[in-house]
């Protein structure tokens, strides 16, 4: 039975029961699946520190189907990356409709500046405004993971379908969530979850910016070291955890697309 809040405007729905509609990734090939088993299990190791470009080279040589780049807009290395050593990844940026303008802009100048990768711009089942109607105002904040999960996880879920595997952002200097994050691993799912700038810092990212002349999102250079969606998303102090502004209301550290 589904339970229901009590809101000003009537009876919302359970936010742990997400809307109807496509939420889950198709099954992967299984001779596809048995190689990412296969290479994660004899590269893994190799590569935990290697340097990005040697991982995404790996990636283009190795992989046995079509990646993706996950891009946050946060920065634009990775796009950078990929257009040097993955020529045939595609992009993709979940658009929450949360998102700061300036990130939105960000996105727009990827698309325009790497047209040669197509950017697939994915988008929850239910609108903002439509989710508000169903849940209640202010989910994100009522419910953090409830909405990052209608918003986030199962819309990156849904498109991640035609891929053997994708490239993230993850840096273990991100946090201690993130402290041990492997470069190459498998997800959920069978495919392949590879993070080439696992080894980086803010620093590293920055003079990496800086030296190629990247779409920079001006938020970084205002004390926003990471960045979500607008409404759980603060600036952090010098010297504070660069995640300590996400969801700084809440004890929630991730999203949920790397648990």
């Amino acid at each position: 039975m589904i339970n229901f809040l009590q809101g000003p405007s009537g009876s919302f729905k359970d936010p742990e029961v997400s809307p109807a509609g496509p939420k889950d990734t198709e099954p992967l090939d299984p001779e596809v699946r048995a190689r990412n088993e296969e290479l994660v299990d004899t590269y893994a190791r190799e590569l935990y520190d290697a340097p990005a470009e040697t991982i995404l080279s790996w990636a283009h040589e190795n992989a046995p189907g079509k990646l993706v780049v996950t891009l946050s807009m946060e920065n634009t290395v990775l796009a950078e990356l990929a257009e040097r050593h993955l020529p045939d990844a595609d992009f993709l940026f979940l658009d929450t409709e949360y998102h700061f303008p300036e990130t939105l802009e960000v996105a727009d100048e990827v698309e325009r500046r790497y047209p040669s990768h197509k950017l697939v711009r994915t988008k929850a089942i239910l609108s903002r405004a439509e989710q508000d109607a169903t849940y209640g105002p202010n989910l994100y904040r009522l419910n953090p993971t409830a909405c990052c999960r209608m918003r986030k996880v199962e819309p990156l879920a849904v498109h991640m379908s035609p891929y053997a595997g994708w490239i993230t952002g993850l840096r273990r200097a991100d946090g201690p969530t993130r402290a041990k994050a492997p470069a190459l691993s498998l997800d959920n799912t069978g495919r392949l979850k590879i993070s080439p700038l696992v080894t980086w810092t803010l620093e590293d990212t920055d003079e990496f910016e800086e030296t190629n002349n990247l779409i920079i999102h001006p938020l970084t250079r205002q004390g926003y070291p990471s960045i979500g969606c607008a409404t759980c998303t603060l600036p952090v102090a010098e010297g504070q955890d660069p995640r300590a502004g996400r969801w700084a209301f809440s004890a929630k550290t991730e999203c949920g697309l790397h648990e």
